[in-house]
Formats: C-alpha cells, sequence, structure tokens
C-alpha cells in the first residue's frame, strides 16, 4: 500500500491553522424583498436562481475559477487522488435479475464512467454486452439509469439520463440482436416501466413536456399513466389514468407476476402515505378500482395469488407489518395480518419462490428472516457479519434470489440464495487493495438534549487513541425516512487509512426506527435532527474521538441541510463543512421543479406557523455578517433538477459576503452534472479527491514527509 498521507499527528495540540484572505468575485446584490406573513425577507440574490442567465454563467465561471486555483494547490490534493483512483480500480458486479433463463446484470471493471449491462443467455453461458452507457457520450454524462426486461427476456426497456438530470428517455431493445426498436419515450420523470405479459407494451408515467428554458427549473405536476404499445409513436400511447383536479398525484403502473392486474401505486409527493388502485386486465374496459385511499398509510403491493395481494404496511403499526387483503372483500375487517409489527422496523419484504423474504433493522443494521406466505417464520438468513443488505428481488416461482451485503470495511458482496434450502453461496465478490481487519466499527449511543438515544457508527483503523486530536468527519443525513446503514466507500476508507474517523450518526427522520422515528424529524420537529447532530459531534469531542479544530461535517441533499444548519447554529463546533447539493433556502425550495413535493417533510412558508419554523433555520437566512464560520467547501451540479443549484449558488454568495473569519467559503460547481445519480465516475474521483484535501487542509492534517 502506498502511503500518501501522514496519519493524524497523535497529540492534544491543534495544529496551526492557515488564515487565508479571499478575494471574492464581485457578487451583485439587488434590493429584492418578500413579504411572508407580514415579516419581510430580503433576496438579494435572487438572479442567481436564473442558471441560464449570462450573468449567472459569469458568476459560475468567475467561483470555479477561485475554487479550482485553491484546490489545485492543497498540498494533498494530488495524493489523494492518485490513491482514490487507485483504489476505485476495482471490480463491482449489480445483482442479477432472472427473465425467465437469462441473468442480466450490471458490471463495472474499475474506472469506467458507467456501468455496462451484460446478458448471460442461460446458466454458465458467456457474458456479453447488452448496453454500455460508456459508447452514449464523449465525458461519461450520459447513464444507464434504469431498466426492466420482459416477462419472456426477449426485450429490454432502458432509461438514459444525460447530465444527471431527473428526466429520462427510454428506449427498448431487442436482446438476441442488441439492436434498438424505433420506440423512444421522452419526458419520462419518478416512474419506472412494466410490461404487458406478452411484451407488446409497457405502462410507464411521464409530465407534459416543460416550457422552453424551463427544463430544470420548472415545477413538476400531472403526471399521468400511459400505455406504451411497441411500434406506435409515443403521442399514440393510450391515457390508462390522470387527476385533473389532483396536480401532485403521481402513479407507479405494475402489472401483476400473473398478468391479471394493473396495480396503480398513487403517491402524492415524498409523503410515506399512498394509495393503492387496480385495473383487472382481463376484463375489457373494466375500471379502475380504488382498493385502499385516502393516503392514510404506506402500502406496497408485494405479489397476489389469484385475488388476494398481500401487502407490507404501517397501517396500524409504525414499524411495519404484511397483510393480506382478499380484493372480493376488501373490508378491513376481512385483512388478514400474516407477518405481525415487531420490535425492529421491516424495511422492506419481497415475494420469492413461494417465500417471504423480509429485511428488518436492528440498531440500523439488517437482519433477513424468511417467512412462509401464512406468516410462519421457516429460518433467519446467517450474514457474514453486521452490516447491509439489499436485493432478494425475484417472481413468486423462482427458486433462487441475489442479494449485496456490505459495511464500512466490506465493498458490496453479491450472494446467491436458495429459497427452498436457504443454502447462500457468493456470487461475485470484489477485491480491492486493503486489509479488512486494520479497522474497527464501535457503534455508541449519544443522547440528544430531549433524552432521545441516538446510534452512532465510528469506523477507523484499529489502535487509534482517544486523544482528542483525530480528524474526523461527521456525515450525517435524518430525513424522509431514509435510513443510513453502513455501508463500503473508497473514499472514506482513504480518509480512515490516513488517520482519520469517520462517523454516522442514525438522526431522528430517518427510518431506522419506523415511521415515529421519521416524523419526530420532521416539519416543526425538524430542529431534533440538527440537535440530534450537534450532540453527536458533542459527544465525539467529550469522549476525547477528537476536537473542535479536527472535526468536519458532511452531508448531502437533505444533509446539505443539516451540514447548512449545524454550521449556522454552532460555527464554533466545527472547523470545516462540506453542504453538497443542500436544500438551503427552506422559504422557496417548493418553487421549483419537484420540490414542491417536500412539503410533507419540512412544511412550507405559505402557512403562517410554519413559516417561523423555516425561518428559524433555514441556512440561507441565519447566516449572520461578522460571524465567523468553518471552512466551507459547497457542492453542487449545474444541471442539478432534483435540488437546484440556486440553493447553493445564494448560499456561497450569502456566506462569502457574511464571513468574518478567515476560513476559505468556496463553491464547487460541476458542469453537466446533476444530483448525483448517473456522474461519471471520472468526475466522483475528481469532486471526492477535492472535498477530502479541503478537510485535510482545513483540519491540519499534513502530506507525509519523506
Amino acid at each position: 500500500m502506498a502511503a500518501a498521507l501522514e496519519p493524524a499527528t497523535q497529540t492534544n495540540k491543534t495544529p496551526a491553522k492557515k488564515t487565508l484572505k479571499r478575494n471574492y468575485p464581485a457578487t451583485r446584490r439587488s434590493d429584492h424583498v418578500d413579504v411572508y406573513h407580514g415579516v419581510k425577507v430580503g433576496d438579494p440574490y435572487r438572479w442567481l436562481e436564473d442558471p441560464d442567465s449570462k450573468e449567472t454563467s459569469d458568476w459560475v465561471a468567475a467561483e470555479n475559477k477561485l475554487t479550482f486555483a485553491h484546490l489545485d494547490n492543497l498540498p494533498l490534493q494530488d495524493a489523494f487522488r492518485k490513491r482514490i483512483t487507485k483504489l476505485w480500480n476495482y471490480e463491482r458486479f449489480g445483482q442479477p435479475r432472472k427473465r425467465p433463463a437469462r441473468y442480466f446484470y450490471e458490471y463495472n471493471n474499475g474506472l469506467q464512467n458507467q456501468s455496462v449491462l451484460y446478458v448471460e443467455d442461460g446458466p454458465g453461458a458467456k457474458p456479453r454486452v447488452l448496453i454500455d452507457p460508456n459508447t452514449l457520450s464523449d465525458d461519461g454524462a450520459v447513464a444507464l439509469s434504469s431498466w426492466r426486461a420482459s416477462d419472456d427476456g426477449k426485450l429490454l426497456a432502458y432509461g438514459i439520463s444525460t447530465a444527471g438530470s431527473d428526466w429520462k428517455e427510454w428506449r427498448i431493445r431487442d436482446v438476441a440482436t442488441g439492436k434498438d426498436l424505433p420506440d423512444r419515450l421522452e419526458w419520462v420523470k419518478f416512474s419506472g416501466v412494466s410490461w404487458l405479459p406478452d411484451g407488446s407494451g409497457l405502462y410507464y408515467s411521464r409530465y407534459d413536456a416543460p416550457k422552453e428554458g424551463e427544463e430544470f427549473t420548472g415545477a413538476n405536476y400531472h403526471q399521468k399513466l400511459f400505455l406504451h404499445t411497441l411500434g406506435q409513436p409515443q403521442s399514440a400511447d393510450a391515457l390508462i389514468y390522470q387527476r385533473k383536479d389532483e396536480k401532485e398525484w403521481g402513479f407507479d403502473g405494475e402489472v401483476s407476476e400473473d398478468g391479471r392486474y394493473l396495480i396503480i401505486s398513487v403517491w402524492r409527493g415524498t409523503e410515506r402515505k399512498n394509495q393503492v388502485f387496480y385495473q383487472d386486465l382481463h376484463a375489457p374496459r373494466s375500471a379502475v378500482v380504488e382498493l385502499l385511499s385516502g393516503f392514510e398509510a404506506e402500502y406496497q403491493v408485494l405479489g397476489n395469488v389469484g385475488p388476494i395481494f398481500w401487502l407490507l404496511t404501517d397501517d396500524h403499526a409504525p414499524r411495519k407489518r404484511v397483510i393480506a387483503i382478499d380484493t372480493r372483500q376488501p373490508a378491513r375487517d376481512q385483512w388478514r395480518e400474516i407477518i405481525a409489527q415487531q420490535d425492529e422496523v421491516l424495511t422492506s419484504v419481497s415475494m420469492i419462490g413461494g417465500r417471504l423474504c423480509a429485511t428488518s433493522l436492528h440498531d440500523a443494521h439488517s437482519v433477513v428472516n424468511i417467512y412462509d406466505l401464512q406468516g410462519q417464520r421457516v429460518r433467519e438468513v446467517e450474514l457474514p457479519a453486521f452490516g447491509s443488505v439489499s436485493g432478494f428481488g425475484g417472481r413468486n416461482d423462482d427458486s433462487e434470489t441475489f442479494f449485496s451485503f456490505t459495511n464500512f470495511t466490506t465493498p458490496a458482496t453479491i450472494y446467491r440464495y436458495d429459497v427452498a434450502s436457504g443454502k447462500t453461496t457468493v456470487f461475485r465478490q470484489p477485491l480491492v487493495d486493503f486489509q479488512p481487519s486494520d479497522y474497527e466499527t464501535r457503534q455508541v449511543f449519544v443522547n440528544s438534549p430531549d433524552g432521545a438515544r441516538i446510534p452512532m457508527y465510528i469506523t477507523g483503523k484499529k489502535g487509534y487513541r482517544l486523544d482528542g486530536a483525530n480528524p474526523t468527519i461527521l456525515y450525517g443525513y435524518g430525513g424522509f425516512n431514509i435510513s443510513l446503514t453502513p455501508g463500503f466507500s473508497v473514499t472514506n476508507l482513504v480518509w480512515m487509512e490516513q488517520g482519520g474517523l469517520y462517523a454516522v450518526p442514525n438522526l431522528r427522520g430517518g427510518g431506522e426506527y419506523g415511521r415515529l422515528w421519521h416524523e419526530a424529524g420532521m416539519k416543526n420537529n425538524k430542529q431534533n435532527v440538527f440537535d440530534d447532530f450537534i450532540a453527536a459531534a458533542e459527544w465525539l469531542i467529550a469522549n476525547k474521538y477528537t476536537n473542535s479544530e479536527r472535526l468536519a461535517i458532511r452531508g448531502g441533499s437533505n444533509g446539505g441541510l443539516l451540514v447548512g444548519a449545524a454550521m449556522t447554529q454552532r460555527p464554533e463546533l466545527f472547523a470545516a463543512a462540506n453542504p453538497a447539493v443542500g436544500v438551503l433556502d427552506m422559504l422557496r425550495y417548493h418553487e421549483f421543479t419537484i420540490g414542491w413535493a417536500w412539503v410533507s417533510e419540512y412544511g412550507s412558508s405559505a402557512d403562517a406557523d410554519e413559516f417561523r419554523t423555516l425561518l428559524a433555520y433555514s441556512p440561507l437566512h441565519n447566516l449572520q455578517k461578522g460571524r465567523s464560520y468553518p471552512a466551507t467547501l459547497v457542492t453542487t451540479g449545474d444541471h442539478d433538477d432534483r435540488v437546484v443549484p440556486a440553493h447553493s449558488f445564494k448560499f456561497a454568495a450569502t456566506l462569502q459576503a457574511a464571513q468574518g473569519g478567515a476560513a476559505p467559503v468556496l463553491i464547487r460547481i460541476e458542469t453537466r452534472a446533476g444530483h448525483g445519480a448517473g456522474k461519471p465516475t471520472s468526475k466522483r474521483i475528481a469532486e471526492a479527491a477535492d472535498v477530502l484535501a479541503f478537510i485535510a487542509d482545513a483540519l491540519g492534517m499534513q502530506p507525509q514527509k519523506k
């Protein structure tokens, strides 16, 4: 192993920090003021919300020039880039999907910008390339975002995205010939596809084409569910379901495995409550039946046997349960409980080979149990260690399935699981040039100010000392019912092999303990999330893991909001901050693209009470001129149409004007990149090296002496 950096000095002395003055680009301030419920709120950088204006483009260029000049001169940047590149160069495998004798899976040989889709035409057959997205662009910015084979495995529908956009164009490929059919499905967003059993067509959802110039900023409303018939133009697609009276409703159409039903999950924003409708495909022109309406709970249809549907739900079970509903007798008092709510939250359940594969979380790591369709427990799936699993996909008549296992020191390994016998075998195991046994993970529990018990994982090299001097990255999310479970990252490994610690607290707002845990970090409870994160930082300091001069915070998207709130509320607690693609303007986030969908999570400034809550923590609006803030590297993508880059633009401009200390405030704006999905490997490595180098410099880490 080529050590490129010197591990953190094991001393209680705080390293001297550089004090560099910045000549930030001149950023025009306007006198724009909004009035919310009688309260005047200035928005001097409103003009930065227009990503296509010349003024914004010039500002982006000037900021990037300053940022990259700084990053390229950091003493550790080149060493980090070389080491990350070397470790990233390992084989990575996706979980196979079987249709019916063919196996489809993604594979990356190491440094390919995008993973390649392969197919094996039967057990033991030689793999062949089916789709190589690396051939679709020169810079690797066109990604294979999703794909699905027809029931007979002869056709493959695949969606591609460009420059990280949420917009997808779907195409159809003949699996045998590798040639595309002429079909094109455009303006598809937040939708997969589902094939008709005979492969003659597929269901999908789309929006109307946006107005010119609003492709990446305009609000997305009125999704519609269509049936596309192969060989026909998209304009001829049959409209299956829409609700003109409900502009926020979206639709996921899924054909049941027996081909009898079109099951429609009706969603409304990111709220974890949905409706379930269905249509009998064996009855021509049958009406759509509203099986579960009212957005009262979360329901996921797992499968069916004839008219009986199995569902995973949090109805009357905040940690979820499995029920069966006979569509001929759908009244609530006729529901059957198959798997009752347990102490641990059920995160996913699938019907495979006449069994239910149920994954749950125990203090934020995975446990998997197998049940029969009547809810009798058959066995527990033995896992290699504590960590995270995903997968167990397939059909109810499959005899095998695949799952992935990972933790902080284990790259994602793919296992084959025999449903009948319970036998688990390694299918693909990547090899990375490091020794997992050199590292250890501890789980601790932190008390938040209101007494909530917050789990936190801490990973680092074995033998580190609790002397209060370890350079530490604290990473968090805390929202949208998303759970942070152990996972492998080359970037984090490179940080840890140089003596850094990596800490991940499981904050409220996530899904680690079920719906109530999530709700404890939503809307007017959002401050709980920031309190949990700050408590985790204080715990690390109090217990001599690190100190404020050696502590950096990171988070992306909703986690970018977390970092922005933490650094504005307690700037003295951290030496460095990296809010990535963050939601930072909490008064206007709902005005752009799919931002309206987050109102169920955050609340809205249109509501007087919620406005006061949002204003109290909105990172953009809580920056104070003259206050000393941590060294900050804001990161975003110029094509982010999930969290539009205006959030990061306005926050960076405001922070640069407010900064009263000497620590640098920079913004790194990736071109031809979006929220993160589909980002080319080369861009991911470059960004990771820049972020680590920036943090290491702020925390006083030194190059290795030769």
